[in-house]
């Protein structure tokens, strides 16, 4: 089935770095999605984390590269409209999945993600990119993810750990800190919207943005694909998440042609 993209939407995704997609899955997809998360939160892998501190009354649980152990998953990777929607927001002619991302925040979560942009965690660089953000529970506005229009389009920001803001990726002092939006609310258009299951958020890897606690159970699955120009970026560190061995298979500069990474549109071609 041909996905209805508009003019519109691809032009807020090229400017902003973000766009709400309403119903992009359907009820059944949803549901399907819905259980692979809970066989996930029952089965973590050993690249999962807890990414909350000990003293929060809640739980903020990541789980990374799991789709191939979970049928839910590549269903909704390899079935749905995602891939083919990732094309027009992207524009580009071929799509690959780069991986997926289990983040689940238990009721009561008070754990804040603070303001950052996720490519600088990867081994990639590339300007046609896309991660989409999908829950399967309502996510009211004071819970939902907050992103900072148009931060694509500038500088990279130094990673750093989420609880001990450590620079465990790019050195210290290599890259700018992110700004403090919060204290200069003049100065950024913060963009946010209350979703229902089967919604998405579509937005580019680098978009500086922020998540809230939550005071209900807040299952979402994350799915990032990459594009025609991405090419390999191995790093001397540790990526997030980690592909083991990969700058052995696979040279710096080259486009991410590799089994962990499958071509999944056009469909015809994967």
């Amino acid at each position: 089935m041909t996905v209805h993209i508009s003019e519109t939407e691809i032009k807020a995704y090229a400017d902003d770095g973000v766009v709400l997609l309403k119903n992009l899955l359907s009820k059944d997809e949803v549901a399907d999605l819905k259980s692979g998360i809970d066989k996930n939160i029952s089965n973590p892998s050993s690249r999962s984390k807890v990414a909350s501190d000990v003293k929060d009354p809640g739980w903020f649980l990541e789980d990374f590269c799991t789709w191939q152990e979970n049928s839910a998953y590549q269903r909704i990777i390899f079935e749905s409209q995602l891939s083919e929607v990732a094309a027009k927001l992207m524009c580009s002619e071929k799509v690959r999945l780069y991986h997926d991302h289990m983040l689940v925040k238990k009721s009561g979560t008070r754990q804040r993600t603070p303001w950052h942009q996720d490519q600088p965690y990867y081994n990639i660089e590339g300007r046609q990119n896309i991660s989409f953000w999908i829950p399967v529970d309502p996510v009211p506005l004071e819970w939902t993810l907050e992103f900072a229009a148009g931060s694509h389009l500038g500088n990279w920001f130094l990673p750093r750990t989420f609880l001990k803001k450590e620079a465990k990726w790019f050195p210290e002092g290599s890259l700018m800190e992110p700004p403090d939006i919060e204290a200069n609310p003049d100065k950024y258009r913060v963009l946010s919207w209350a979703l229902e299951p089967g919604d998405a958020l579509a937005f580019h890897m680098l978009t500086l943005h922020t998540g809230a606690g939550t005071e209900a159970l807040r299952r979402v699955f994350s799915v990032r694909m990459l594009g025609d120009d991405i090419r390999h970026a191995p790093r001397a560190w540790e990526t997030s998440p980690e592909f083991p061995g990969l700058s052995v298979e696979l040279s710096a500069g080259v486009p991410m042609k590799h089994k962990l990474f499958p071509l999944i549109w056009p469909a015809n071609l994967a």
